[in-house]
């Protein structure tokens, strides 16, 4: 990767622009609520992936996510202080984001012992006054929210190694923390980072999972809850189904079991309680009404009302569908591209207006969703393949989210996994099959519509398959093991009789046989993605009847060495938008955006410099009416508004943007959109004089208002006037320069 990031290192002030433009959107799901807090007439929501904020009074629900100020997903812990309008949030990667009201804050610093090679993760955060108390699997750190920096750290260094903090509190000065060797205290002095046995006190010496502590203390195991002062715990009576979460709230003691919430008193009567019926993480009681933060439903109120912003079931993705607004991701997974890792969720549906779960994957299970292909000719009928290992495999038809027939159910469960579908120009659904009648063969099946079933074709190679892409008649499978199958079924797919076939390996200067991804590009050149780089092979259709035909790499200069690009990079997927430029993405090196042959690159996004919730990016697919671009991640789905619609011959909607542009806001590029495939453009003064001419081809174009000699215009109102290639359709607009 360090010859490709130093191709792209002049690119980092457009990449700036583009990244901070406002153009991302989350696809978060926000069902698995792991904490609630209250800020005067609204409740603060920690998700998985993000935060939100529901107002009691008006019911507006506001999200702050890594799309618009966090910086990562993967939420492990949360606190809120409402006097002061700050939270923390701790992630799973031991980072914090501390959010204020004069922005978010990113700390990356956190406290780690040498010696210490365990989970990094934040277990728990309590905030008091203007500090918080932060703990992990090796200890306690204690925070300085003010000055955002840490200051006094405990290593719980013990005989057998670091003792776990799993939650703890600041009360008076000294810190108490659950653990499972009991409850540990020590006040805040010169010698509370030496921990010993007796330098540290010990309350009990079972196993204590939370902790709160205000006119009293309260500590929970794993089925007990106790209250009252350091010295004197007292049981309160009974056991609850695996408590998850207690707090103090208006002198109360709220507890989270399995699926029930109760409120007791401080003397431990018990007030209320409440049945979620669903897995919870927590409660909280907010103007006397107990509040539940379930795992699959978001906020539950007492009537079981839910609360949240609209979102996908789960942020567990692998695959997505785009087709005229509407959208489906698949969660599926496999284990080295061959066994299923089941984790039995359906796929998740946005049908132009609302998230929708269909109800059929809520009632019945062992479900891997590798894939979800909708109609074109009809979007309320979709296809799912369902790649498992047992009689529940096959390929599934939906229409309007509920069940219309299970294609291929009763097989053996080792061979005939579908895993992946396409619809060609003519509408014929295409699936690739792996482990063909219990071989190691691939191949694939279509839909015969005639008998309402599927016919399978076995290509007697290769043994794994990725999701198929056909174009003109002619069908591509990747191979995650063996290379890359180019099978032309001369558009009759039911008749074989005069289909040509070949099987493209390192032979045909592939850089791999392990080829992950294949996409078409408007030249018809098919672009192939393996473990170890990026290859072309033109005209595929003449190369099916060469003998040994042979697919070219991509040569790029840099500082006059030429360099083959993304070489020994693992290529996870190829995406060609309506201009011809490429999305390409790079197994943990994020998404590059290249220029039609791929001699410059655009964009190059990374979890860092971007939304995306890391840098391993799944599928990405393009709505192209809109131009929005889809980023999947096993952590969830972010979207980039992208310059590119659908690109024809003539224009389209023409935009300018940003439009006025005023210097003292804004300092990139002017961008242009909607246009013909090749728009030959000229810029004139309003006196109509020539300042800027160029020929765009792909889409849009992007100028960096300067003038024919290299220097920035003046203020005043500029005119584009704008030709398709054979000048059959114009167009112009108008931009307002400020500087």
């Amino acid at each position: 990767m360090k010859k490709i990031l130093s191709i792209l290192a002049v690119m980092s002030v457009l990449l700036y622009q583009a990244q901070n433009s406002g153009k991302w959107s989350d696809l978060f799901s926000f069902n698995n609520v792991k904490c609630i807090r209250e800020d005067a007439e609204r409740l603060v929501a920690a998700t998985e992936n993000g935060v939100f904020y529901y107002n009691v009074n008006s019911g507006e629900i506001k999200k702050l996510t890594k799309g618009n100020g966090l910086h990562d997903v993967k939420i492990s812990a949360f606190d809120y202080n409402a006097s002061t309008q700050t939270g923390i949030v701790g992630y799973y990667d031991g980072s914090m984001d501390v959010i204020t009201p004069n922005g978010v804050f990113y700390i990356v610093d956190i406290p780690l012992a040498t010696s210490y090679n365990g989970s990094k993760k934040i277990n728990h955060i309590a905030i008091t006054g203007d500090r918080a108390i932060i703990s992990t699997g090796y200890g306690v750190s204690v925070f300085n929210i003010p000055k955002k920096e840490f200051g006094d750290t405990a290593f719980f260094v013990t005989g057998s190694g670091y003792l776990t903090a799993n939650a703890a509190v600041i009360k008076d000065n000294t810190v108490y923390v659950a653990t499972d060797s009991g409850i540990k205290y020590h006040e805040i002095n010169p010698t509370f980072s030496v921990f010993s046995a007796t330098s540290w006190g010990s309350i009990g010496t079972g196993s204590y999972k939370i902790i709160d502590y205000k006119d009293y203390m309260v500590a929970a195991g794993t089925n007990q809850v106790y209250y009252g002062t350091p010295a004197s715990l007292q049981q309160i009576p009974g056991s609850f189904d695996a408590v998850r979460d207690i707090k103090i709230v208006n002198n109360n003691i709220i507890i989270a079991g399995n699926t029930q919430a109760y409120v007791y008193s401080s003397n431990g009567a018990l007030q209320k309680k409440i049945d979620a019926g669903e897995l919870i993480n927590t409660a909280y009681l907010y103007a006397d009404r107990l509040y539940t933060g379930t795992q699959l439903s978001g906020i539950y109120d007492e009537q079981k009302k839910i609360y949240k912003p609209d979102g996908p079931y789960n942020n567990i993705s692998y695959k997505i569908a785009v087709l005229n607004g509407q959208v489906w991701i698949s969660p599926g997974q496999r284990i080295k591209y061959s066994n299923p890792n089941t984790n039995n969720l359906g796929y998740y549906h946005y049908n132009g207006s609302s998230w929708i779960y269909p109800e059929y994957f809520k009632i019945n299970t062992n479900f891997n969703v590798l894939d979800v292909t909708p109609n074109p000719a009809d979007p309320s009928q979709v296809f799912f393949c369902n790649y498992v290992g047992g009689n529940e495999k096959g390929i599934y038809k939906m229409v309007n989210d509920e069940l219309s027939k299970a294609y291929l159910i009763n097989t053996d469960g080792t061979y005939n996994r579908p895993a992946g579908c396409v619809f060609d120009s003519s509408n014929n659904l295409i699936c690739s099959v792996a482990f063909v009648n219990n071989t190691t063969n691939t191949g694939y099946y279509y839909l015969d519509r005639s008998a309402d079933n599927f016919v399978l074709k076995s290509l007697n190679v290769a043994e794994r398959a990725q999701k198929p892409v056909t174009k003109e008649g002619i069908l591509y499978i990747p191979f995650p093991l063996t290379g890359m199958a180019i099978y032309d079924y001369n558009n009759t797919i039911s008749n074989t009789s005069d289909d040509k076939f070949k099987f493209l390996t390192t032979s045909n200067n592939l850089p791999s046989n392990v080829c992950f991804s294949a996409a078409v590009d408007k030249n018809d050149d098919i672009w192939i993605g393996t473990r170890l780089g990026l290859r072309i092979l033109s005209n595929p259709k003449s190369a099916i009847l060469e003998s040994s035909p042979q697919t070219d790499n991509i040569v790029v200069t840099d500082n006059g060495l030429d360099e083959e690009l993304f070489r020994d990079s693992s290529i996870l997927q190829i995406t060609v938008d309506s201009g011809n430029q490429k999305w390409v993405s790079v197994d943990g090196g994020g998404v590059f955006y290249i220029s039609s042959n791929g001699d410059k690159t655009i964009y190059h996004f990374t979890k860092n410099n971007s939304p995306l919730p890391n840098d391993t990016v799944t599928d990405i697919q393009i709505d192209e009416k809109s131009g929005k671009v889809y980023f999947v991640t096993l952590d969830g789905v972010v979207s980039f508004q992208g310059d590119v619609t659908d690109v024809t011959s003539n224009f389209g909607n023409v935009l300018v943007y940003p439009n006025p542009v005023i210097y003292a806001q804004y300092k990139g590029n002017v961008r242009i959109r909607g246009l013909a495939q090749k728009t030959n453009i000229r810029i004139t003064d309003a006196a109509g004089n020539l300042v800027h001419s160029a020929v765009a081809n792909s889409g849009y174009y992007e100028w960096n208002l300067a003038n024919q000699r290299g220097v920035r215009v003046a203020s005043g109102v500029y005119y584009v006037l704008m030709t398709n290639e054979d000048g059959t359709d114009t167009a112009t607009a108008k931009i307002a320069v400020v500087n």
